[in-house]
């Protein structure tokens, strides 16, 4: 999890993001009965950022924040282009890309299998300095495969943007920076727990549970049906 202070736009935007998804419900708590992921952990709660793009304004709020905090942590001039990852990231692509005034491009999880078999589809150029943008990450090692088609096509790509961080597994942050990706978001698990909690949005007990898988991620899977290798 991160150890890093927050600033006070940080502390705004989480809490602000927080109660956006948590309005037009886009969290679902179920720790009575686990979700299974598609990675096969089990897990009781499921965040579904896609249906942000349903919501206009609160959308519109989400993007302001997130181009603040981009420029705010990586700078003004940053950046050449905006890429998101195939397919939830390419909407957010887009808006940010629109609030940033930079170009857009859309990154596929493999290449196309006919034409051109073009992995990145936009104008890309040598030496253009890429922004990845996706909904959300996990532990965040899908975000690498994306960086990693944008560095083949000869392009700088060392900043990734999601609007939602799990923020549960140990380290995830620094395996990134292995890979001289670092990645910004605005809201985490901790973030809607602490705004579900005070806005009573969920029962008591659907909140402890959470809690306690937030606390044993691991361990909550196992003991809930969820495949580990």
């Amino acid at each position: 999890m991160t150890t890093e202070k927050p600033t006070a736009h940080c502390t705004y935007a989480a809490k602000t993001v927080a109660k956006i998804l948590l309005d037009i419900g886009a969290v679902n708590f179920r720790p009575e009965e686990a979700y299974i992921l598609t990675s096969g952990w089990a897990s009781p709660v499921y965040i579904d950022c896609r249906k942000l793009i349903s919501f206009p304004r609160a959308r519109r709020k989400v993007i302001e924040l997130a181009a603040r905090q981009v420029s705010d942590a990586a700078g003004y001039e940053a950046f050449d282009a905006v890429a998101g990852g195939e397919t939830a990231g390419i909407p957010y692509s887009a808006w940010l890309a629109d609030a940033l005034d930079l170009p857009m491009q859309y990154v596929r999880k493999k290449p196309k299998g006919f034409g051109r078999k073009a992995r990145i589809e936009g104008d890309i150029h040598e030496g253009q300095r890429v922004l990845l943008v996706e909904d959300l990450a996990t532990d965040g090692a899908s975000k690498v495969n994306f960086v990693n088609a944008i560095r083949e096509a000869g392009a700088e790509c060392k900043h990734a943007f999601v609007v939602f961080f799990y923020d549960i597994f140990e380290g995830a942050l620094d395996e990134l920076r292995k890979d001289d990706i670092e990645m910004h978001y605005l809201a985490t698990w901790a973030d809607i727990l602490a705004v579900a909690e005070e806005g009573e949005y969920f029962s008591k007990d659907a909140i402890e549970g959470v809690r306690s898988f937030l606390n044993d991620p691991i361990g909550w899977s196992k003991a809930n049906g969820g495949k580990h290798d």
